[in-house]
C-alpha cells in the first residue's frame, strides 16, 4: 500500500481523523489505568513521536505513537517487567523531572481494519525506527502484544514468544515483523498491563456472564482474566514481550 507518514508536529490538522480512526482493540484494554490517564497526552506532549500514515486519498489508515525516555537513569538499566505501563510512567516522570531521554518506546501500532493484510505495520515500524533515528536516538524498545497470542491465551508467554517457525522467524506475526525490521527478543515483561474492574463492567466490555470463579477465557485477551464472582470483581494481567531494535 502507498502511504504518506509523517509526524503530528508536521501535521497537526490529522489529529482529530487519527483518534477516529477505526481499530481493532478488545474495549477492555483501554481501561488499563495508565492508558486511560496518560494515553492523550503523548500527542500533546510529544507530537514529534507520534505517527500518521495516510493513503492515496488522504484518509488516516495507521498511527503509531512513541514516548522518549532515560532507560540510563539511576535505579534502571534494564527494561521493566512492568513492561507498557511502566515505560510509559518512566517517561512521564522523566518529562516532569526535566531528565534527559536517552531510548525511545514505541507504544502503540495501530492499522485500520481495511488497511491490514498489506504491509501497512511494517512500514509504520520502520518510519518509526527512522523518527528516532533521526532525532539522534541510538535504540527503541518496544514492548509487543503479541497479535495472536488470544489465540491460545492458555499458552505461556514466555514459551510463545519463543516459539519459532521452521525459517527461523518468530511464529507469532507481530512479533515476527518486529524481527524482519531488526529486532531482537529480549525477555517477557509479565505485567505490561493490568484491567481491573466490577463483574457489571467485564460483562458489559465482552458480554460474558463471568460468573465461575478463576480463570475464565475472554476474546482479545492473551491470558485468561481471573474472576471472583463472590466478591464481584475480575483481574486481568497481560504480559508483552520486549523487543529491542538498534538503530
Amino acid at each position: 500500500m502507498d502511504l504518506k507518514i509523517t509526524s503530528l508536529a508536521e501535521r497537526p490538522e490529522l489529529a482529530d481523523a487519527m483518534w477516529a480512526m477505526d481499530d481493532t482493540w478488545a474495549e477492555f484494554v483501554q481501561y488499563d489505568p495508565v492508558a486511560w490517564s496518560l494515553m492523550t497526552r503523548i500527542p500533546v506532549e510529544w507530537p514529534e513521536h507520534v505517527l500518521v500514515a495516510t493513503d492515496t486519498a488522504g484518509e488516516v489508515v495507521a498511527r503509531a505513537f512513541s514516548v522518549p525516555f532515560a532507560l540510563g537513569a539511576e535505579g534502571r538499566g534494564e527494561l521493566p517487567g512492568g513492561g507498557w505501563d511502566a515505560v510509559m510512567l518512566w517517561a512521564f516522570s522523566d518529562l516532569k523531572r526535566g531528565r534527559e531521554p536517552d531510548t525511545v518506546s514505541a507504544i502503540e501500532i495501530t492499522v485500520a481494519p481495511d488497511a491490514q493484510g498489506h504491509g501497512v505495520s511494517g512500514q509504520v515500524l520502520a518510519a518509526l525506527r527512522e523518527n528516532a533515528r533521526g532525532r539522534g536516538f541510538a535504540e527503541v524498545v518496544a514492548p509487543v502484544r503479541p497479535n495472536a497470542k488470544h489465540l491460545e491465551p492458555a499458552t505461556p508467554i514466555e514459551e510463545y514468544a519463543r516459539r519459532t517457525r521452521q525459517d527461523g522467524l518468530p511464529h507469532d506475526p507481530w512479533l515476527r515483523v518486529h524481527v524482519r525490521a531488526g529486532g531482537v527478543i529480549e525477555k517477557v515483561a509479565p505485567a505490561s498491563m493490568t484491567v481491573s474492574g466490577t463483574l457489571e463492567r467485564w460483562r458489559a466490555w465482552t458480554g460474558l456472564p463471568l460468573d465461575e470463579e478463576g480463570l475464565v477465557e475472554v476474546p482479545g485477551a492473551l491470558v485468561p482474566v481471573h474472576c471472583e464472582p463472590g466478591r464481584g470483581y475480575a483481574v486481568y494481567v497481560e504480559p508483552n514481550v520486549w523487543v529491542r531494535h538498534a538503530l
